[in-house]
This record gives C-alpha cells, structure tokens and sequence, in this order.
C-alpha cells in the first residue's frame, strides 16, 4: 500500500469515528432527557398502584357500620357480609372455597337467590341449589 492510500483510509476512518462521535453524543442527550422523563413515569406508575390497591382493599373488605343490634342475629350465624342466617354447615362449606374471590362470588349468588325467595335460614341444600352457576 502506498503512503496515499493508507492517508485516504486513515482519512475516512476518520470521518466515520466522528460521525460515530456524533450520534453516541445525540443519545447520550436522549437517555439524559429520558431520565427525568422516568422518574416521572415512575412516580405516577406508583400513584396508579396505591390508587389501585386502596380500591381494591375498600372492595374486599366489608364495610362496617353503626346499627341497632338485631334479634335474628343473635339465633346464629349468619352469611359473611349479609345479615341472612345460614347454618354452620354451609359456613363450613363456603370457608372449604379456596379462593377467596369465588367465595364472595358464590355469597353473592347464594344471598341473591335467597333474598329473592325470601328464606329465612339458608341451610345445605337450599346453598347446593342456590350456589350452582
């Protein structure tokens, strides 16, 4: 290789390291822009989660209120988060549902039906019947 040749690569090897110079310099502006850029996400990503969590605890955990004691809840169990007497049977056998938003969901069912064909004591086989989707 002549001296010509090797001073017209060294020259162009040149001219790409500072292009290359260039665009690392240009993302390097980028990823510091985005950095504030990502505590900000961040923070509101941590809002939404608290936001959403509180709600979700408010949904799964019964609300509690002042009322006058009731007669009919003293005479035995009653359906969790209902005021509809049931047996310790089928408090057993919704406690055996192991997961917890498929019990709430079948105390629902099984509230509803009730409520609709207005019993009084929901016992085994009225919960087999009212709780089948």
């Amino acid at each position: 290789m002549s001296d010509r040749e090797v001073s017209e690569r060294l020259s162009g090897l040149e001219t790409r390291l500072d292009r290359l110079e260039t665009l690392l310099g240009a993302l390097n502006d980028k990823l510091d822009r985005a950095g504030s850029g990502l505590a900000d996400a961040k923070t509101s990503i941590q809002a939404w989660v608290t936001e959403y969590v509180s709600l979700r605890l408010q949904q799964l955990v019964p609300e509690t209120c002042e009322h006058e004691p009731d007669d009919a809840l003293s005479e035995g169990p009653v359906l969790p988060g209902t005021r509809l007497r049931c047996t310790d049977e089928v408090l057993h056998r919704l406690g055996r549902i192991p997961i917890p938003f498929v019990r709430q969901m079948v105390t629902q069912k099984v509230a509803e039906t009730a409520r609709a064909e207005n019993v009084g004591v929901i016992d085994v086989p009225f919960f087999e019947r009212a709780a089948t989707f």
